[in-house]
């Protein structure tokens, strides 16, 4: 498939997504023409009201069954409409269906931007879930491969679980009354937190990732080694996107050759 350009869209509530390098980073990789935009909800002007229903939609209420759509309350399409404004508040966090988050954006998507040579990839610090049918229940997840591609930031911080001696350390203290930051300073850089400076860094390989699934049909590796890995870790994402920082072998053979199509 030949891919002619990229529209990259901001998350302006997290500033340490450095689109500009992530922008530099997808052109010189893929050898692609890059358009930087604004956040996706600010960039295309449907009605803010619209956006906010859509998504008040798409909301999971329960985590245990698969995805249907309610009548969304005047409350929660007001929280929506807030979130387009409050970039403040991580604490209250909304669970969105992943597949349904998608479709919204690519309603919005004109016809002439939606060739199949031109691919949007919209960073969101909305948590994307998608639910899984092995254990019937949804995940968050960091990424949504499709066209468009969503990047949640929230799912970077959330899906990929923190080290097994964090969740020890936590059950152990439950009863003596638990001090979550003290556990956090315990741990602190061995996983990721909101506002960290090594998202810039990280984001890179989801992009990768959403790439490489449109390009292919398979956007993940089994080495820890690359950066196409798909970390179920916090320790894992850390270790393929910072540690190792490349590709394996395979698939920087394929990249070559995607290159050359290009």
């Amino acid at each position: 498939m030949k891919l002619s350009k990229v529209f990259l869209y901001d998350e302006p509530s997290v500033p340490e997504i450095k689109t500009d390098r992530l922008g530099e980073f997808i052109k010189e990789k893929f050898c692609v023409e890059v358009e930087i935009r604004e956040r996706f909800f600010d960039f295309f002007k449907e009605p803010t009201r619209k956006f906010s229903h859509d998504l008040a939609t798409s909301r999971i209420f329960n985590p245990l069954t698969p995805f249907e759509k309610h009548i969304p309350t005047p409350e929660e399409i007001i929280f929506e409409e807030s979130s387009f404004t409050n970039f403040t508040n991580t604490s209250n966090i909304v669970m969105y269906d992943g597949f349904e988050f998608k479709q919204i954006i690519a309603n919005a998507i004109p016809q002439s931007e939606s060739q199949s040579d031109m691919f949007h990839l919209i960073c969101t610090d909305k948590l994307t879930c998608t639910y899984d049918y092995y254990d019937y229940r949804y995940h968050g997840r960091a990424v949504i491969c499709s066209n468009p591609g969503i990047i949640s930031t929230t799912g970077i911080i959330e899906a990929p679980a923190k080290p097994r001696e964090y969740y020890l350390k936590m059950f152990e203290n439950i009863s003596q009354g638990l001090n979550l930051e003290v556990l956090k300073n315990q741990f602190k850089g061995k996983y990721l937190e909101y506002h960290d400076v090594k998202l810039s860094e990280i984001i890179k390989g989801y992009a990768m990732q959403a790439l490489f699934y449109y390009l292919t049909g398979q956007p993940f590796c089994e080495s820890k080694d690359c950066r196409l890995y798909n970390a179920h870790w916090q320790e894992d994402l850390l270790h393929s996107q910072i540690a190792s920082n490349k590709l394996c072998d395979h698939h920087q053979k394929i990249m070559d050759e995607i290159i050359q199509i290009l």
